[in-house]
């Protein structure tokens, strides 16, 4: 669940080619249907997005009680902001601005070996 459109293909380009299958979003209410209808092996989630913003997916996933990690890329970088997220139950907080997108790879590739 990626709001801006550049990330949101580059991740699902290189997640691709690493051998994932990929369904991106553009924003939480979408993400959120698609979670309700299929299940997934880990969701990557922005945290500032229209309609839904990321701790409010979090909040929707611990009342579901969906089981699904969750990785948080955002570029809010507040000690704030990750312990909220890990609190809601984030397993991963990642700072787009500090964080190449391979690294998100090979973290995803580590995770779900």
């Amino acid at each position: 669940m990626e709001d801006e459109k550049p990330m949101a293909r580059a991740l699902e380009l290189k997640l691709t080619h690493a051998g994932f299958d990929v369904k991106a979003v553009l924003n939480g209410e979408e993400g959120m249907e698609c979670v309700r209808k299929d299940t997934f092996a880990l969701i990557l989630l922005d945290l500032v997005m229209p309609q839904m913003d990321g701790f409010k997916v979090l909040e929707a996933i611990r009342k579901k009680k969906i089981k699904t990690p969750v990785a948080v890329l955002t570029n809010l970088s507040q000690e704030d902001d990750e312990k909220r997220a890990r609190t809601l139950g984030a397993k991963e907080f990642f700072v787009k601005s500090n964080t190449p997108i391979a690294t998100i790879v090979e973290w995803v590739i580590q995770f779900l070996k």
